[in-house]
C-alpha cells in the first residue's frame, strides 16, 4: 500500500538525505516537562525503544494512545558521560 506525500513533506525527504519519515504510529507514553520559555515534549511510540522529543512555547495536550505521523532525525544525546539515542522530532502531526 503506497500513500502519496504532500509535496512539502517530500521536498524535506529529499533534500535531507537523514531524515525519516513514519505513518501511523501509536503513542505508548507522552510526558512534559519546561525547561525556561520552552516545553521539552517526550514520546515513546509502540515498537520503538528509542525516545522521540520535541519542544513547544505551549503546553500541549496528552498524545497519549493517539496515532500520529512523525517526522525526525535520529540523533545522540551525552547524560552524564554515556551516549543516548534519541529521535528529534521536526514534524509531528495526528494522523
Amino acid at each position: 500500500m503506497s500513500t502519496k506525500l504532500p509535496k512539502e513533506l517530500a521536498g524535506l525527504l529529499k533534500k535531507h538525505p537523514n531524515l525519516v519519515h513514519t505513518e501511523a504510529c501509536t503513542v505508548s507514553s507522552h510526558v512534559q516537562r519546561q525547561e525556561d520559555d520552552w516545553y521539552i515534549n517526550t514520546i515513546m511510540i509502540k515498537g520503538y525503544d528509542v525516545p522521540f522529543i520535541y519542544k513547544r512555547r505551549k503546553p500541549y495536550a496528552s498524545l497519549k494512545g493517539a496515532v500520529v505521523n512523525v517526522t525526525y532525525y535520529p540523533t545522540t544525546q551525552m547524560v552524564a558521560d554515556i551516549p543516548f539515542e534519541t529521535m528529534k522530532i521536526v514534524r509531528l502531526k495526528r494522523a
